[in-house]
């Protein structure tokens, strides 16, 4: 049984996790969700938080937002490895993304997540490391490897593809490989023995 738990496809969740207007998120994202779907085994669901109207974390919202973190509760459940693209706000992260992630618990829990980033002459390395601190509160392991733009809008062409394609697709390998061997153990872990802690 175990055995098939780990030859499965691996399911991994690309978050992009800036919502605001002109944001250049979009373009990364969906150019590493592409990687990942090239990558080999893996089945890829891209989630916007732009597309998802949520509720504040510990609040009720209405009705309409409760019924819509649910349904992406759901598909981040259904998730055995997440990666998160996310730009470098104030040496930090996203407002909306800390909202997301605190408004779910059990869905990250044993899983391991990767990190996308970009932004100025940082790209976006500080909003990682704050993000490694929350995730390690959520019991969900963060790999090393991460991939990162620098001044990430001269960093790509008019269809979204980076103008060092062989470089920044190595750096996406290297990652989602981290990312593959992690998924598929814990996936593995989880079935053999519950996480509970």
């Amino acid at each position: 049984m175990l055995e098939t738990v780990h030859n499965a496809p691996l399911a991994l969740t690309v978050v992009t996790g800036s919502t605001r207007a002109g944001r250049f998120g979009p373009t990364v994202a969906d150019w590493f969700a592409m990687q990942a779907r090239r990558f080999g085994d893996m089945d890829v669901d891209a989630v916007d938080l732009a597309d998802h109207d949520l509720p504040e974390a510990g609040g009720d919202g209405t009705g309409e937002q409760a019924a819509e973190a649910a349904r992406l509760g759901g598909r981040l459940a259904a998730a055995d490895a997440y990666v998160f693209v996310t730009p470098e706000y104030n040496h930090s992260f996203p407002a909306p993304l800390k909202n997301a992630i605190d408004l779910y618990r059990e869905e990250w829990r044993a899983k391991p997540v990767g990190f996308v980033s970009y932004g100025g002459m940082g790209g976006g390395l500080r909003a990682v490391e704050q993000l490694r601190l929350v995730f390690a509160e959520l019991h969900a392991p963060t790999v090393r490897d991460t991939v990162s733009f620098h001044m990430a809008w001269e960093r790509f062409d008019e269809q979204g593809e980076p103008y060092d394609a062989e470089g920044c697709s190595m750096a996406a390998k290297g990652m989602l490989a981290q990312l593959d061997w992690w998924g598929r153990t814990l996936r593995a872990g989880r079935a053999a023995v519950p996480y509970t802690c």
